[in-house]
């Protein structure tokens, strides 16, 4: 299950991320405006960390003025990937003028981050959970103050995991879950790349075949954690790799992902020659970066610049 920070840090992936900060009493707010080129509009979205009272929300909500409160820009901007901006973007960092363009597929002229009509919404992610009677307290405080609120906590993020489908399954042998499968699952829920895990998938009373069946047939990617363990055994590994296998040539589409722990090209080839033509991640490089390898080819991020 993802976490509200992991939720604040990847919503609206298709805007364009300003990092900013701001002080609430003595605590430093860290704040995003995210400019939406495709909508012609700014929004902002802050992150409150650990368990706090209503009180502290009505404080940060009338802390935020319009043209009053003192933002400081943390030097960092997030661009969406390209899969998710139908156009170009430039960033212009220059003294005393920084700016943001954008240009759509099409479409010779250019918009910038300046000509964007900033809005009166604000989206608060917090780690606290209020009653229902609490926020909309909080929302007919932050309305009077000009402000058009969503207030996202755990209970936000609860409700939505439910809905979240795995992009990638791992398919691994249970000798090698504690050294590798499972750091992989658990590096990959943290950047909000769902995935089809044993201990994250399967219930209690599942039937087991029909799930694992379900999970390799749905699932974007299939990542092979192959090993000695996994080559040695005949089992449900086999039985996946052949699933995932089959789903290749049907669908005539490249979908495994090798992740290649302790095993040399020749036990690769003998198991099954076809998987040499796969480009795979060796896991001499580490967890951080195989996992962010994998990421990147289940769920390209977008392209983050510091200043």
């Amino acid at each position: 299950m993802a976490t509200i920070r992991q939720y604040f840090d990847t919503d609206f992936s298709h805007a364009v991320r300003m990092h900013v900060s701001f002080e609430s009493g003595t605590l430093k707010i860290e704040s995003i405006f995210l400019y939406d080129f495709s909508g012609y509009i700014m929004f902002f979205s802050c992150f409150i960390p650990g368990k706090k009272s209503l009180d502290f929300y009505l404080q940060l909500i009338r802390n935020l003025e319009y043209g009053k409160t003192e933002m400081l820009f943390d030097k960092k901007v997030t661009l969406p990937s390209a899969h998710q901006f139908p156009g170009v973007l430039t960033v212009e960092n220059q003294p005393n003028a920084f700016n943001i363009k954008a240009q759509f597929f099409g479409d010779p002229g250019w918009v910038s981050m300046k000509d964007i009509t900033a809005s009166r919404r604000i989206f608060i992610y917090s780690e606290s959970d209020l009653s229902d009677e609490e926020i909309i307290a909080l929302k007919t405080t932050a309305s009077a103050a000009g402000h058009e609120l969503q207030f996202r906590s755990k209970k936000y993020m609860k409700e939505r995991s439910k809905f979240e489908v795995p992009l990638a399954f791992i398919s691994h042998d249970s000798r090698d879950k504690d050294e590798v499968a499972r750091k992989i699952a658990i590096n990959l829920q943290r950047m909000l790349c769902p995935v089809w895990y044993d201990e994250f998938s399967l219930k209690v009373g599942n039937n087991l075949r029909e799930t694992i069946e379900k999970g390799l047939k749905e699932c974007k990617k299939c990542i092979l954690v192959l090993s000695p363990h996994f080559f040695s055994n005949s089992g449900w590994t086999k039985k996946e790799f052949d699933s995932i296998f089959t789903r290749e040539i049907i669908e005539e589409c490249g979908l495994i992902l090798p992740v290649w722990f302790n095993v040399t090209k020749q036990e690769v080839y003998e198991y099954c020659p076809s998987l040499l033509n796969v480009k795979g991640v060796n896991w001499s490089l580490g967890e951080e970066e195989v996992s962010r390898q994998l990421y990147n080819e289940i769920m390209p991020a977008g392209n983050t610049l510091d200043y």
